[in-house]
């Protein structure tokens, strides 16, 4: 194995953008390489943005595409392939063909550090590579970790390696005061949760150490590197943090998760995109395809072109049929009911935030 390559991947989402901007800032050490996945099918602000990031980080970003020798975009290549069967919630090829696999064949076998763009207010883990090459680490989350080394760490047949490392870390009283919970195994009434947020409550930094130093006996990437400057991290970063780093660093959000205003029945509401992604992406709210329609309707006529010989975007009915006048006021009229019930549960006021709030998760790859 060689050096250890540090990487980015920019979704054209707000989070990975915001990350990028905040490890130059804080951590301006690190040798990051940055690359995004050209579908071919993406929105214009997703290239303007990535081209914003390039003059702000000083360095270029490689887009990776699945097929650059074909005449085709990456998308229409890969479609032709699948007999024009388009991709949908229970077929996810074009994440898996589009995004992780030019990914993979661009890092090869080396091992890489691959930084993600999770905040500390979510719950979800993102993309894991199955590549034992390949370690995510999550500089949003108070737990930079993922899940599977996590899994190891806290594991009940290492909880005598633990308890020394942590000796080896801590002051006698910290560790005296600690070492219960580092001898008490995990089981039903001390799942493995309650134990890594009393340890991550006892000292962030001391817990990443220990991490550190029993990954020196593993194959992971982290084991080659002498040090790794996130230990002392201690952020915990939420949807708002995220917009005050994009903002401040004169990046801005991108046009497409502003909300738009709409009348319908005497009654103001307003829509927006709440994730990045194609422009014809499957997990996309009803609302959001008839932003599409709106506001980028040559988009919208492109996506309908793709509903052929009997495959659609959405599973119940077609793009021509949710473009119908009375469909358009009926999505419209739902969205703002909806709307006002997320908000009133919502941590944020921002539009994008309760349309994320009240969405399925996508795909972690194109949205972050």
């Amino acid at each position: 194995m060689g050096k250890v390559r540090h990487v980015l991947g920019i979704s054209g989402g707000k989070d990975s953008a915001a990350l990028a901007i905040y490890l130059k800032n804080k951590h301006p050490e690190l040798d990051i390489e940055y690359y995004t996945c050209d579908t071919g099918k993406e929105l214009d602000e997703t290239y303007e943005l990535v081209e914003k990031l390039e003059k702000y980080l000083g360095k270029k970003i490689v887009k990776l595409q699945a097929k650059k020798d074909s005449l085709h975009s990456p998308f229409d290549y890969l479609l032709k392939i699948k007999g024009n069967y388009l991709p949908s919630h229970f077929s996810r090829w074009c994440t898996r063909e589009l995004k992780l696999k030019p990914f993979e064949d661009w890092i090869k076998d080396d091992p890489v550090i691959s930084y993600v763009g999770i905040r500390g207010d979510e719950s979800r883990e993102g993309y894991i590579s199955k590549k034992t090459n390949i370690q995510s680490i999550f500089p949003f989350r108070r737990n930079i970790w993922s899940e599977d080394v996590i899994n190891k760490v806290l594991n009940n047949s290492n909880i005598a390696q633990i308890v020394r490392l942590y000796e080896e870390n801590s002051n006698e009283g910290d560790f005296n005061a600690l070492r219960p919970y580092l001898e008490q195994p995990l089981s039903f009434e001390f799942p493995q949760k309650q134990k890594l947020e009393s340890l991550l409550d006892a000292g962030t930094a001391t817990f990443n150490k220990v991490v550190f130093q029993f990954l020196k006996n593993t194959k992971y990437p982290l084991a080659k590197e002498k040090d790794f400057s996130l230990l002392e991290n201690e952020d915990n970063l939420v949807r708002e943090d995220i917009f005050q780093i994009l903002e401040n660093s004169g990046i801005g959000v991108p046009e497409y998760y502003k909300k738009v205003a709409y009348q319908v029945e005497g009654q103001e509401g307003y829509y927006a995109r709440s994730r990045s992604g194609c422009y014809f992406c499957f997990f996309q709210q009803k609302i959001e395809w008839v932003w599409l329609y709106e506001q980028h309707p040559h988009l919208y006529e492109l996506a309908m072109d793709y509903e052929k010989d009997g495959y659609t975007w959405i599973q119940d009915e077609s793009l021509a049929e949710l473009i119908l006048p009375e469909r358009i006021q009926q999505i419209k009229e739902d969205n703002i009911k909806r709307v006002e019930h997320a908000a009133a549960n919502s941590r944020s006021d921002l539009l994008l935030d309760i349309l994320g709030e009240a969405e399925e998760e996508g795909c972690a790859a194109c949205f972050i």
